[in-house]
Order: structure tokens, then sequence, then C-alpha cells
């Protein structure tokens, strides 16, 4: 063994099973794609959060108004919901492919 494999067996992390010493890049890039699937789920769940809650209000405020519009205005509720739910599954869409399929891992 050569001194400088010496140095890496013994000052760079592995994980069990590892084939390769991991580098500190690696450690920072796993440490930022965690962060970022985070940020992706919170963020993207936040605003279809608060769309939906407005939604569902202007539908109830519509529907006590005009219950003869109840059919239409339940119908174009649900599929706005269902646009809204869309985007929140984009964000955890992201999410799991950064932290499973993470293209800047090397």
């Amino acid at each position: 063994m050569s001194p400088a494999q010496g140095f890496t067996s013994r000052f760079i992390p592995r994980f069990p099973g590892a084939p390769y010493p991991l580098s500190t890049m690696d450690s920072i890039t796993s440490a930022a794609s965690v962060v970022a699937a985070g940020l992706a789920v919170g963020l993207g769940a936040i605003g279809p959060g608060i769309g939906q809650g407005t939604a569902a209000g202007g539908a109830v405020e519509g529907i006590a108004r005009q219950p003869e519009a109840e059919g239409k205005i339940r119908g174009t509720l649900l599929l706005s919901l269902a646009f809204m739910e869309a985007l929140t599954i984009y964000g955890l869409v992201v999410a799991l492919v950064l932290l499973f399929a993470n293209p800047f891992a090397g």
C-alpha cells in the first residue's frame, strides 16, 4: 500500500460497503441535495395549500349566494383543486429525483 492510499483510507470517511472513499465535495453535494429536496416539497406545498383554501372558500361563498349554480361551481372547484394538487406532486417528484437519482452526484 502506497503512502497516498494510507492517507486516503485514514482521513476520508467511507460509507459501509462503498468501493471508494467519499470526497468532501460528495458530502456537500449530498447535503445540498437533501436541503433542496426539503425546500422543493415545502415550498411546493405552501402555494397550492393557500390556493386550495382560497378556492374552497370562494366556492362555498358562491354556493351560498347562488345555490342553483352548485353543480357548475363544484365541478370547476374539483378541476381547479386537481390542477393545484398536481403542482404539489411536481415538487415531490423533484425531491425524489434529488434524493434517489441525483444528477449532481458523481
